[in-house]
């Protein structure tokens, strides 16, 4: 810059001073409340089976299930046909060793409303029952990636059976996992159910922070998920967004936003035959959970179909084809997982999440493959763009829907796509 043009700048060091004081709160509120997704891993579904149910063996027989269920309608390839997905062979493939090696991600030992109320002795001894079952699955190399306990609520009637029911469990687990020298497994899950305000989510973080405490573990260790159940969350007494606020309540304690159909549905008093994750009412739900989440590295989940794969074959189709469609329906909507009830909805779940990535594959490699070579394209991809491509293509890489054969043959590295993904501070400046 010529000594002329400094002169006439109209700026001096000390507006520059005044602005970057003005806005260090912003500056402090975006590093510390929009950190961005980490890029660890996210389950495409979870699983919920009532607590009691649970063994070690459970995830391998679901997926015996699930593909028994299907040959008997002639296969994964023909189904995959009659869904009207692409590349049914490469589908069916896919999804039997999926089925083989890894059928359940994220399974949920439910003591709400899948577990129903018992008495008190009988839920005290399933909630040890159940922590040194998944220890157990644990220890034998059994428990799928993502595992967890879904305990009451913190409304006045459950709270403290809810609590009660998590410190035995957490207690037992424990205790079991340091006889057999392990530690808490990183894929620990705690689901907190009908939230209503950002105060319960406070004191689930006390809760959370006491529990630590007792079993020496480190601070933060303990994190939960919320779910969106209850329209209070959505829309408040005071006329904002609660579930907005709940996030940034306890700072580092939330991990996921799920939302729960047909209580959120019936709440609304909408009529049992039209609740559906489709329903005007809870796509409204939902977008409010995708705006407060963005950039806050909470994961969304969406819900669940209670129509399920049984009875005759032609029910069974019916209900595949439902199950597909939402699945292909979440997905494109930014929700990449959902809840599964049933064994023979993992063939669905994974087929019509397989086809969703890689129909969108080959676009999103070629993509970053012109962004990462600054190759001439008729697409010009800003980088948030190009985040979301190289994100697209670690997801479809995590669940097993591309090889990184794949991803290699692409000419993207792997190092290169956490780059893009993933972008530092200093790329900002």
């Amino acid at each position: 810059m010529t000594p002329d043009a400094a002169a006439h700048r109209g700026l001096r060091a000390g507006d520059y001073e005044h602005v970057a004081r003005s806005l260090r709160a912003t500056d402090e509120l975006l590093a510390s409340a929009y950190p961005g997704d980490d890029g660890t891993r996210q389950p495409v579904h979870t699983v919920y089976v009532p607590a009691d149910t649970f063994t070690p063996g459970l995830p391998a027989e679901w997926g015996r299930q699930g593909l028994a269920a299907v040959q008997e309608e002639d296969g994964l390839d023909r189904l995959a046909s009659r869904l009207q997905l692409g590349e049914p062979d490469v589908l069916a493939d896919l999804v039997a060793r999926k089925l083989s090696s890894e059928p359940i991600e994220d399974l949920r030992l439910d003591f709400e409303d899948g577990y129903g109320t018992r008495p008190h002795d009988a839920e005290d001894a399933d909630a040890a029952s159940a922590g040194r079952a998944v220890a157990a699955a644990a220890v034998a190399g059994t428990s799928p990636a993502f595992i967890g306990i879904r305990f009451k609520s913190l409304e006045a009637g459950t709270r403290e059976r809810g609590l009660r029911t998590l410190d035995l469990f957490l207690s037992a687990l424990l205790a079991e996992l340091a006889a057999s020298g392990q530690d808490l497994p990183d894929g620990l899950r705690l689901t907190l159910p009908k939230v209503s305000t950002a105060a319960q989510v406070e004191a689930m973080a006390f809760v959370c922070a006491r529990l630590e405490e007792a079993h020496g573990l480190p601070p933060g260790r303990l994190r939960f998920e919320v779910q969106v159940e209850t329209p209070q969350v959505i829309l408040g007494a005071d006329g904002t967004a609660a579930v907005a606020r709940l996030l940034h309540a306890a700072p580092g304690r939330v991990s996921g936003l799920h939302y729960g159909t047909y209580d959120y549905s019936a709440a609304l008093g909408i009529a049992p035959e039209h609740q559906s994750l489709e329903h005007r009412a809870a796509d409204y739900a939902k977008t409010v959970m995708q705006a407060a989440a963005a950039g806050t590295g909470v994961r969304l989940s969406d819900g669940s179909t209670n129509i399920l794969p049984a009875g005759n074959a032609e029910s069974m189709l019916r209900a595949w084809k439902l199950h597909a469609r939402l699945v292909s329906r979440s997905l494109a909507a930014g929700f990449y997982q959902g809840w599964d009830l049933h064994p023979a909805q993992l063939p669905t779940r994974y087929l019509a999440t397989y086809a969703f990535y890689r129909s969108g594959f080959p676009a999103a490699v070629q993509r970053v493959g012109n962004y990462v070579h600054q190759r001439e394209s008729s697409i010009l991809d800003e980088p948030a763009t190009a985040r979301a491509l190289a994100r697209f293509i670690q997801r479809a890489a995590a669940c097993g829907a591309v090889a990184a054969a794949e991803v290699s043959a692409a000419g993207v590295s792997p190092r290169e796509l956490d780059r893009i993904a993933r972008p530092r501070e200093t790329e900002h400046a």
